[in-house]
């Protein structure tokens, strides 16, 4: 990506010099042991499902459950910040500027008012509106306080144990992230937890599946504006966006944990789903054509 040089946003909320206090086993690190067994099994499967119900329940209500233990022992100092880390904070900025002028133009367009969103950078555990996460739980949005929360050694595990490497690959992430936030701006979100209300933990899930295919195309819509508008992109970059999409579908994440596919635990889509939904809003620039809940997605 052409990205240096280009303008930074200035909400980006830097929170990686903060002490990180030691606590319990995260629960979405401790999901992630148990996961394979929890696939292959029959009884799994059932727990699995009843557990994304009260896990979405939860989350719903601004309940942490992300940590098994409380937060206990004394704050572990912050390590320095190196050079490599801070260019790729640089990165971050301006990607996040660049999505703010997308959606600041689309919703200008449409006569409505775009807030942009804040991002904060951390480092290990972070609180946020939502409740308490680690940095297991990879990249995500908190609607409540309308923040995106990332770590960046989210992009090292996408490069090396993901296979999704390159800057396009990392500004998907975030872009992903700030279609959510669009989702909540536009009374999505709202729709989408009303909907899953009351219903069976398949239904909760084919829901939230559409709603990050949502997101995904959104994304491209992103990504569409980067090059048509300010010529961002460089030779391969759709690819690494590509990649990074397929590499991170419900598929495949299963398929690499050793368990069987279970279509109905699925929450993000398919690796091809994915895949299909960011190269739409990338190939037409219509946040039109993102309606995920319209129909087959």
């Amino acid at each position: 990506m052409d990205w240096r040089g280009r303008r930074r946003s200035s909400n980006v909320e830097d929170r990686r010099g903060q002490p990180v206090r030691a606590g319990g086993v995260p629960g979405a690190m401790l999901l992630l042991r148990i996961l394979p067994w929890l696939l292959r099994s029959k009884a799994g499967r059932v727990m699995l499902g009843l557990g994304v119900v009260a896990f979405v329940g939860a989350r719903m209500l601004g309940i942490d459950v992300l940590q098994v233990a409380p937060d206990s022992g004394p704050a572990a100092t912050a390590a320095p910040i190196s050079a490599q880390e801070q260019e790729l904070a640089e990165f971050v900025a301006v990607v996040l500027a660049d999505t703010e002028a997308t959606w600041q133009a689309i919703f200008d367009a449409s006569g409505a008012t775009y807030e942009e969103p804040v991002l904060v950078l951390f480092r290990q555990r972070v609180a946020s509106a939502c409740g308490s996460a680690s940095a297991a739980v990879g990249p995500f949005y908190c609607p409540a306080d309308r923040k995106v929360y990332l770590d960046l050694s989210f992009f090292r595990d996408l490069d090396r144990q993901l296979g999704a490497p390159g800057d396009f690959a990392q500004a998907y992430v975030i872009a992903h992230e700030v279609g959510h936030h669009v989702q909540t701006l536009l009374g999505i979100s709202q729709r989408v937890r009303a909907s899953g209300q009351g219903r069976p933990a398949a239904d909760v899930n084919a829901l939230s599946v559409r709603q990050e295919l949502q997101a995904d195309c959104f994304a491209g819509v992103w990504g569409y504006a980067a090059q048509q508008f300010r010529q961002m992109l460089e030779p391969g970059d759709l690819e690494e966006a590509l990649r990074a999409a397929s590499a991170i579908g419900d598929d495949r994440l299963q398929r690499r944990s050793g368990g069987d596919i279970v279509p109905d635990s699925f929450t993000h889509g398919t690796s091809a789903q994915r895949v299909a939904w960011f190269r739409r809003g990338f190939e037409t620039g219509d946040m039109g054509q993102c309606d995920t809940f319209a129909g087959p997605v």
